[in-house]
């Protein structure tokens, strides 16, 4: 038999989160899909489409139609997308008491063929929905809304926010933390900062904080984990923000795989308004599953040639696997007038991106903050790299801009580095 191919663990039943923003966060909920596809050269296009489509996330792809009723009964979704090439006629017999049992998922079947038995043989099945190759994102987003106004209405987990730097060094980890703390001060329920840097991640130490247990332990099982589990095992820093270290050994690095991984984050998001990851801090087969799970994904470079040229890279490599650029935003780190003789307009431009934010060059608050384990709302709270990072954070929390009386966008304070960059 066939492995599964999961490329993220479904996110699993939901919290009841208590507060006004829970309750306008109901009204927009994700869909969450399943991939069957036994086609590894359709994956890339497959994701593609699906991603186009706001709200859409993709939390498991199996590779073999047989392991679908294991799919289903493990990760919580509301749609599947079936592949029925290049076998049509050896996949409906294969899902069809899936589909038969499955009374709460919306079954969408794609084909190449359009021949009208296949279509009523799939309708007959159960599958509400058939969508001709190649899937165009109107369709798609057509049959997603029939999906919406169908559904039961759960309440929806927090928001992953994962950063992401570009070459080594670049303030990823520092950017994480404070993005974190600023977001425990905003949200009415929980965050967490997870570090996915398993072998060196400093989360930790720049907070100051002294961890029992760490991702490692929280990996270790596959299945859901509890609330006092999950408890047991985070720090809580003084800023309101819980913690979750990397491994305490190396050893134990190599024994998180990338499903443990996204099925631990899966967890945590029950319980958080939010959960920031420091990471991924490699760009290979463990960030595909944390990149499905994400609903803002930050790129951190600096003005620096090498550090462009990797996120050129990662771009292109994302691009290679159905991930358009909006799904990536563009931080600047470090901007400063002595920073580089590239400028930040240099950089977007070479990446083909919209700059999300800058953060100013101040490495004398930084670094200090940094070997005290402090946080820049401690060490640093009026300087401007705080701010930078503060904003950041309200633009998280409340993405609906600000207007003057004349209904003009307010500029914040990232706006102005910006222009003035």
């Amino acid at each position: 038999m066939k492995s599964v191919c999961i490329r993220s663990i479904a996110r699993l039943a939901a919290l009841r989160l208590g507060g006004k923003w829970a309750k306008e966060r109901s009204m927009a909920q994700d869909v969450r899909f399943i991939v069957v596809n036994a086609d590894d050269g359709l994956r890339s296009e497959l994701r593609a489409v699906l991603l186009s489509v706001s709200g859409v996330k993709i939390v498991a792809e199996v590779d073999e139609p047989a392991l679908l009723e294991r799919a289903v009964k493990q990760f919580q979704v509301n749609a599947v997308l079936l592949n029925l090439d290049p076998s049509p006629q050896a996949v409906l017999p294969v899902v069809a008491e899936v589909v038969a049992a499955s009374e709460n998922l919306t079954f969408i079947a794609t084909s190449e063929s359009t021949d009208g038995k296949l279509i009523l043989e799939s309708i007959r099945l159960g599958i509400k929905e058939f969508l001709p190759k190649p899937i165009e994102a109107k369709a798609l987003s057509e049959t997603i809304e029939r999906i919406n106004s169908t559904r039961v209405t759960t309440m929806p987990m927090g928001k992953l926010i994962s950063v992401m730097g570009a070459s080594g060094g670049v303030g990823a980890s520092m950017l994480a933390t404070n993005l974190a703390a600023e977001l425990a001060g905003l949200a009415e329920g929980r965050v967490t900062i997870v570090d996915l840097d398993y072998r060196f991640g400093q989360v930790a130490t720049l907070l100051d904080v002294t961890p029992k247990y760490t991702v490692a332990d929280l990996c270790q099982s596959p299945e859901a984990l509890e609330a006092q589990v999950v408890e047991r095992a985070l720090v809580k820093h003084g800023s309101g923000l819980q913690v979750l270290s990397r491994p305490s050994s190396l050893a134990q690095a190599e024994t998180i795989t990338a499903a443990s991984c996204v099925g631990m984050l899966s967890s945590l998001l029950q319980f958080n308004d939010y959960v920031v990851v420091d990471g991924p801090t490699r760009f290979d087969l463990h960030a595909l599953p944390v990149l499905d799970l994400s609903d803002s994904h930050f790129l951190l470079v600096q003005q620096l040639v090498p550090t462009v040229r990797n996120a050129q890279r990662i771009l292109d490599d994302l691009s290679g696997n159905g991930y358009g650029p909006e799904r990536m935003n563009l931080i600047c780190n470090r901007v400063g007038r002595n920073a580089s003789v590239l400028s930040v307009a240099d950089v977007a431009s070479t990446l083909d991106l919209s700059a999300f934010a800058t953060i100013p060059d101040d490495w004398q608050t930084v670094s200090a903050a940094i070997n005290l384990g402090e946080t820049l709302q401690q060490h640093g709270p009026k300087t401007k790299v705080r701010e930078a990072i503060q904003e950041i954070a309200k633009r998280l929390h409340s993405p609906v801009s600000e207007t003057d009386d004349k209904g003009t966008q307010k500029k914040g304070l990232i706006g102005r580095i910006f222009a003035s960059s």
